[in-house]
């Protein structure tokens, strides 16, 4: 909370500004205490407390009820599950109120209490029909529903710097709007499309990969595919699926790091461009990719068990991940189609990715679409139009669209020849799982 106030402060004394919105990853948040006080640090989903609790739950409510209550794919990491381990481990007897990220960040800066719908909607918690909090899954799961806060659309004023924040930080009394609260709906409204059929990448830590809907599928396909359908803005749905991203690139650099060995994302680049080994492919979402660690590691293993060829060069593991990656878009799109029923000619691809010229590339060529990067800082764009659009000055995310657009040199990949090598990932992919 002091970085977010430090920023806020030198950010005024470089440019004024009139209002502040946050958005944040999901599934995460944070407990206040009878006197509004936070009870402890926020837990990361990476922790592995809440490991087994899907199964758990399912146990007593099939996979597939749960996946018509919520519209969600069904992983440890949801609030849902993160809630039910802290029910069997600490309990709520000193909780009052649950926060998702983004609103608890709010609260502290306001003492507003609310949940922003987006945020709200990664939770596993809320109902696909009602889009309200699902109280007999809560019964189901013995979560007090009174924990759980009020939910307000993106765009809602989330009220104003609390006194003691203003004589704090020197600053006037700023408006906090609620825009998306989770990123990658701030990122998905920034993607540049001008049509209704397309797909947007938007590739940073997790890579999530979708469409927009005008209401949820919550058919046993897609709940068997592990697609979800989350909500936008202008509760707009956004069907789609969530894919280990760049952090499969970030986690290994920081290993190589821990050797000694430096690298910047350009010399990664270039080294994966320049490698001569013979691919392999790993499945980014197999769970031992998920915890910090030995990334290089598992993946040697992971090739070593599918009987490929184990990359031992730096630039042939960082090759395999470009690929591996690439490669699961080109799984998403299928399933996605297949569910839809659509075509879709286009993927915007925005987000840090947008600038991994390799990524894009390969994306194309596995997927034989157009690719089209930009804008990579998709989620601020969002952010802030969902502001503009909240103070009146920009009228309709059509419109935000337009000019984000406008404000990027977009980048558009051609599909070349269709690589090989997806032959050879899907082949590891059923010896794994045998």
């Amino acid at each position: 909370m002091q970085d977010l106030e430090c920023g806020l402060q030198k950010a005024y004394a470089i440019a004024p500004y009139e209002s502040i919105g946050i958005d944040t990853w999901g599934v995460d948040y944070g407990m206040l205490d009878e006197n509004g006080a936070l009870l402890e640090n926020p837990r990361h989903y990476r922790n592995s407390r809440s490991a087994g609790y899907a199964e758990k739950f399912c146990a007593q409510m099939s996979a597939e009820t749960l996946y018509q209550r919520t519209g969600t794919q069904i992983i440890d990491i949801n609030t849902l599950f993160q809630l039910m381990s802290q029910r069997d481990q600490e309990g709520f007897s000193h909780c009052k109120k649950l926060l998702p990220m983004p609103d608890l960040l709010a609260y502290l800066l306001t003492g507003t209490v609310s949940a922003e719908r987006s945020i709200a909607s990664t939770t596993q918690m809320l109902s696909a029909q009602t889009g309200t909090w699902d109280l007999e899954l809560l019964k189901a799961a013995q979560i007090p529903a009174d924990l759980l806060p009020e939910i307000v659309e993106s765009g809602t004023r989330n009220g104003v710097l609390t006194d003691d924040v203003q004589k704090r930080l020197s600053l006037p009394p700023i408006a906090v709007t609620a825009v998306c609260g989770h990123d990658t709906q701030c990122a998905a409204l920034a993607a540049p499309v001008k049509t209704d059929k397309h797909i947007f990448l938007n590739c940073g830590t997790w890579s999530l990969f979708g469409t927009e809907s005008d209401t949820p599928i919550l058919t046993p396909q897609a709940a068997a595919l592990g697609l979800s359908n989350e909500i936008g803005y202008e509760k707009k749905v956004t069907f789609l699926k969530n894919i280990i991203g760049l952090w499969l690139i970030q986690e290994t650099q920081r290993e190589l790091q821990r050797c000694g060995q430096m690298y910047r994302f350009s010399e990664i680049e270039e080294l994966a461009v320049h490698s001569q080994s013979t691919p392999c492919a790993i499945d980014p979402d197999d769970p031992r990719f998920t915890p910090p660690g030995d990334i290089p590691g598992h993946i040697q293993s992971y090739c070593r068990e599918t009987d490929q060829p184990v990359p031992e060069t730096i630039g042939a593991i960082f090759r395999c991940i470009y690929e591996s990656l690439a490669m699961k878009y080109r799984s998403a799109l299928e399933e996605v189609e297949a569910c839809t029923g659509e075509t879709y000619p286009v993927i915007h691809l925005v987000g840090g990715g947008a600038k991994d010229r390799l990524l894009c590339q390969l994306t194309a060529d596995y997927c034989q679409r157009p690719v089209i990067a930009r804008p990579a800082e998709a989620t601020v764009y969002g952010n802030a139009a969902i502001q503009l659009m909240a103070i009146g000055a920009m009228h309709s995310a059509e419109e935000a669209r337009h000019c984000i657009a406008a404000s990027e040199t977009m980048k558009t990949y051609t599909p070349e020849k269709f690589p090989e090598m997806w032959y050879r990932m899907l082949q590891a992919i059923r010896k794994q799982e045998r």
